[in-house]
This record gives C-alpha cells, sequence and structure tokens, in this order.
C-alpha cells in the first residue's frame, strides 16, 4: 500500500470521534422528559409538553429526507455544521420569556430544534459507510449509539449530576444546552467529509448484491422497489412497538406490580428504574451490538431475528411486569432490540440501494419510524385508557412478527426492476430464484 493510501486510510478513524460527538448532542430531543416537570410547575399541561415532543420528532423525520438531498449539494461537513448551528439556535430562542412560554418553546426546541436534528442526523451515517464499507453495521452502530446514550448524559446534567435546571432555571438550562451543542456538532463537523472517489480499505472486496455490486439508486428509483416498502413496513412496526413500550414501561408495570401488593411508591420506583436505567443503557448498548452482529450473521438476517424477538418480548411483557427483576429483563430485551433498529436499517438500506446513496435514501425509509410512532404510541395510550394494556402488547407483538415474516422475503433488487411495473408474483418468483442461487453457491 503506498504512503498516500496509507494516510487516506488513517483519516477515516476520527470519523468515528466526530460522529459520536454530533449524535451526542442530536440525541438532546429524547431528553425532553427532563424539562417537563418545572414545565408543568410553570402551568403547562400534560398534552402541552408532549405537543413541543411530537413537534420535534415529526420536525426531525420531514427534514432529514430534505437535509439527504442537500447532502450531495452542500457537502457534509456544511450540512452538519448547519445543523449544530440551528439546534443550538433553537435552544437559545426556547429561553425567551424565561422558558417556560409555551410558543416560544414549541418553536425553539419542536420547530427548529428537530429541524436542526434532521439537517445533520443522516451526516454521520452517511459518511461513516462511505469510510467502512467493510463494518457499516460496526460503524453506524457507534455513531447511533451516540445518540442514545446522549439523551442520558443530557438529563443527568439538567437534573442529578449538574442540578442545572434547579440552579440557573429553564431559560438558563436552555441558553447552555444551546451553546453547548452548536459548539460541540460544529467540532464533530471539521471531520465530516468523503473518502476519495474509488477509494476502499485494503483488501476490501465487496459481496455482489444489488447495492454493494455498484447500483446505486435514486430516491425516486428506491420507491419504485417492493423492497423498500417491505423494509419500511419492518421498521415502522419494530420501532412503533419500541416507542409504545417507552410510553407505557412506567404505567403499565406500575399498576402490575401494585396488584402483586406493593404500595404506590415502590411500584413507581421500580418502573422508573426499569425505564431510566435498564431500558435506556439496553437502548445504546444495542445500537453497538447489533451493529457488530449484524456485520457477521448479515443484515437481513439480523433483522428478522430482532424483530421477531421483539415480537416475542413483548408478549411475554404482560406476564414479566408484575415482578422487578423480571421486569428488568424484559425492559433490557425490548430496550436492546429497540435500539438495534437504528443501527440495523440504515445498513440494510445501504446493502439494498447503494452505499454511496445511502445519505439521500435513508431518510425515506426513516419516515416510516415517524409513522410509527404516531400510531403505535396512541394506540397503547388509547387501549390503556380503557383498560386493557396487554392487548396493546398483543398487538405490537403480533405486529413484530408480521414485520419479521415482511423482511424475510426482501431479496436485492436490480435497477431494471425499479422501471417496471410492480408484479406480486414477479417479486417472489425473483425472492425464490435469489434464495436458490445463494444457497446453490
Amino acid at each position: 500500500m503506498s504512503a498516500t493510501a496509507v494516510e487516506t486510510t488513517r483519516r477515516r478513524w476520527p470519523v468515528i470521534v466526530g460522529a459520536v460527538l454530533i449524535q451526542l448532542c442530536l440525541g438532546a430531543i429524547y431528553a425532553w422528559s427532563v424539562f417537563t416537570p418545572a414545565l408543568r410547575d410553570a402551568g403547562w399541561s400534560n398534552v402541552e409538553t408532549q405537543v413541543v415532543f411530537s413537534t420535534g420528532l415529526a420536525t426531525f423525520a420531514v427534514v432529514m429526507v430534505l437535509a439527504g438531498r442537500r447532502l450531495p449539494v452542500w457537502g457534509p461537513r456544511r450540512l452538519a455544521l448547519s445543523g449544530g448551528i440551528v439546534l443550538g439556535m433553537g435552544y437559545v430562542i426556547a429561553a425567551i420569556g424565561g422558558g417556560s412560554s409555551f410558543w416560544s418553546v414549541l418553536l425553539g426546541v419542536g420547530v427548529i430544534g428537530g429541524a436542526g436534528i434532521g439537517l445533520a442526523y443522516v451526516v454521520p451515517i452517511a459518511v461513516g459507510m462511505r469510510w467502512f464499507p467493510d463494518h457499516k453495521g460496526m460503524i453506524t452502530g457507534v455513531a447511533v449509539a451516540g445518540f442514545g446514550f446522549g439523551a442520558l448524559g443530557w438529563v443527568k446534567l439538567a437534573g442529578s449530576w449538574g442540578e442545572l435546571i434547579n440552579g440557573i432555571g429553564l431559560a438558563g438550562t436552555f441558553v447552555v444546552y444551546g451553546v453547548l451543542f452548536s459548539v460541540l456538532v460544529s467540532a464533530g463537523s471539521t471531520v465530516m467529509e468523503m473518502p476519495p472517489a474509488g477509494w476502499a480499505p485494503a483488501g476490501f472486496v465487496p459481496e455482489q448484491s444489488a447495492g454493494e455490486g455498484g447500483e446505486n439508486y435514486q430516491p425516486r428509483q428506491m420507491l419504485r422497489t417492493p423492497q423498500f416498502h417491505l423494509i419500511s413496513l419492518t421498521f415502522a412496526v419494530s420501532a412503533g412497538a419500541g416507542l409504545m413500550a417507552i410510553g407505557l414501561m412506567k404505567l403499565y408495570p406500575i399498576e402490575a406490580l401494585m396488584d402483586n401488593g406493593l404500595s404506590t411508591v415502590e411500584a413507581s420506583a421500580i418502573a422508573g428504574t426499569a425505564m431510566a436505567v435498564f431500558f435506556s443503557l439496553a437502548n445504546g448498548a444495542g445500537r453497538i451490538i447489533w451493529g457488530l452482529l449484524s456485520d457477521r450473521l448479515g443484515r437481513k438476517r439480523s433483522v428478522i431475528i430482532m424483530t421477531a424477538t421483539q415480537g416475542l418480548f413483548l408478549f411475554l411483557f404482560v406476564a414479566m411486569a408484575g415482578s422487578q427483576w423480571s421486569l428488568y429483563l424484559a425492559a433490557t430485551l425490548i430496550g436492546f432490540n429497540f435500539g438495534g433498529n437504528f443501527a440495523l436499517f440504515p445498513a440494510l438500506t445501504a446493502d439494498e440501494f447503494g452505499n454511496a446513496a445511502v445519505g439521500q435514501n435513508y431518510p425515506w425509509v426513516f419516515l416510516s419510524y415517524g409513522a410509527g410512532g404516531i400510531i403505535f404510541p396512541v394506540l397503547g395510550g388509547w387501549l390503556g385508557d380503557v383498560g386493557n394494556f396487554p392487548l396493546a402488547f398483543a398487538i405490537c407483538g403480533t405486529a413484530c412478527i408480521v414485520g419479521a415474516l415482511a423482511s424475510a422475503v426482501v431479496y436485492p433488487p436490480h435497477l431494471d426492476e425499479a422501471e417496471k411495473p410492480f408484479s406480486v408474483h414477479g417479486f417472489f418468483h425473483n425472492a425464490h430464484l435469489f434464495d436458490h442461487e445463494r444457497a446453490a453457491s
């Protein structure tokens, strides 16, 4: 290997640091719960707190599609830098009115902050996969783990570790967070650049699937394939079920634990620990471990296993929620699989539709996360209101099994198929041929 090639290869390792740094800040959206008690004390309703959170998630998903389209034009460094500045600006705007004005916070955190996350989120994933085509699952898992673990850090900084809210108030905390987000994302963006055209790690030979074989789909071509819709269906039910579990992870276990003789205080403490510690840590770890596993097992197989076992865990959760240690185990298992979604689906999108185009294509797949995040939590909340939490978990468990079956029939697409009218018979015939050829080889 020439000295130039060695120097180029060395440039990929700082990308990991930059990716984690960026995603640690973007994970602030999942730290929103740390602000809600102070906002309720300031006169907010529960609905108002959830409107800000839901607006942030929706804006994040929609702007991410627009960011994917701008990535080839602006370049990854400029796009990530823009996201960090917009995110930081949003939190500073939220401080107007003492940090407790509904419209200022909705605009700042929900709309502007969500847009900043959407602008920057896809950059570490797209850049990381281009530098690590030999370890796509690993690099994606490490990058998005920052998103998961970052939420825990920002919660603790504002709360029990840093006591920022108690010390400087909501407005001061929003300003501090806004400045930190802008500075840290800007620092991470300095190493966000694509490798030279045609570069690959020494000894790397891509598998001959559609994406890895060189067929890079444009979004309009990808949207015409049944593979896109099957992958999106699986992502929607798997992520949506996990988001429903997040919403009910404390409410239902409190009821189940109290039915087994615990006091309200004891049940609340145990359920809170299950969510804040076991689920959260497993969520972050699952992003890394599922990414690493998928590099060995293959993306499709990993998605099938993850989604099918998630369905099983959701069915078992009702029986496990009434005992402290079985609840902790259930929260760990469900959180572990929930985190895996964010490592596996970007890498699967790259496998199926091309490594070079993942920055433009994955945002479209990610929209299914938004859809699942609306449907399943609302369903779970409604069934909880009518006293039927078990049915909510059973429906989500069944949906995950359906999602696993949908992934099982996905095979690498071909560009000529994307230009033809879709045929159900033709799709399953080609899927059968692909599996037969792969078995024969």
